[in-house]
């Protein structure tokens, strides 16, 4: 067997791991730490005080996982019965105290994920089969229900809550203490309980780099989603203006393949 406490890996005498978890060279771990025998953990990785890690969970190289967080756990979903279902987080990743990540269920793909170079502030919690791509943040205290997916770069605002099955577009926002109740399109900002529209999300796609092009298309892909119809019939016109614009293509694609949830079309105010 071999022996985890070596001078290649930091591992405070407290902390209780199973001999057949996986630990790469270089991994931090904090006091009273539990890491159950499913656990894989990268190189670089640093778990502080009182984490626990638990179920098949892997975790990639040079993540940040704050005290007192739980990853791995079994779903909190009454169909649940133990069965063999993952967690899988990349790289790059800061998950702050109190955070909780459950694994997936076999009503979905079995699996939660979190992407590259995410941050997920205090308190923030990640349900059961949650997707979420690379360089997603969630301000202190986002909930996100089961099955809720959420693409490149999305921010949420602090205390933010999203209903099941719901999918949250590229580089959108969510303003601090909304309800996600309905899928978000991608490069938007959006506000309220119910979540309701309030433009583009200007100051997230200038700090990405947008120029004064890119942003008037989004705008003006905005005003034809938001001048009603029917979604074909938004897609059609979205296509016949600005069929060779990738960012509109991008949007179209999201607002043609909405989740059971359907789309957030309302504008605030």
């Amino acid at each position: 067997m071999t022996d985890l406490r070596n001078t290649k890996r930091l591992i405070h005498p407290t902390a209780q791991i199973d001999p057949k978890a996986e630990l790469e060279e270089g991994v931090e771990i904090g006091p009273f730490v539990v890491i159950g025998a499913g656990a894989r953990i990268g190189r670089g990785t640093s778990i502080g005080p009182y984490t626990l890690i638990e179920g098949e969970t892997v975790i990639g190289q040079n993540n940040v996982i704050g005290p007192h967080v739980t990853l791995g756990t079994a779903p909190q979903h009454l169909a649940y019965r133990g069965e063999p279902t993952r967690l899988e987080i990349g790289d790059e990743n800061v998950i702050r105290e109190y955070v909780s990540i459950h694994r997936g269920t076999l009503l979905d793909q079995g699996v939660t994920k979190v992407g590259n170079r995410c941050y997920l502030m205090a308190y923030t919690h990640v349900g059961h089969d949650c997707v979420l791509a690379d360089e997603v943040i969630l301000t202190n205290g986002c909930q996100l229900g089961g099955h809720v997916k959420i693409d490149f770069g999305a921010v949420l605002g602090g205390g933010v809550f999203v209903h099941q099955f719901c999918r949250i577009g590229e580089l959108a926002f969510v303003a601090g203490m909304s309800g996600v109740d309905k899928d978000v399109p991608p490069f938007l900002r959006v506000f309220g309980k119910p979540a309701q529209i309030l433009g583009i999300n200007l100051v997230g796609l200038k700090r990405r780099g947008f120029g004064a092009r890119e942003l008037k298309i989004i705008d003006q892909v905005l005003k034809l989603y938001l001048s009603g119809g029917t979604v074909k019939e938004v897609c059609q016109r979205i296509k016949e203006l600005f069929g060779q614009e990738p960012l509109a293509n991008k949007f179209l694609e999201f607002i043609a393949n909405p989740s059971s949830r359907g789309l957030t079309r309302k504008k605030l105010g």
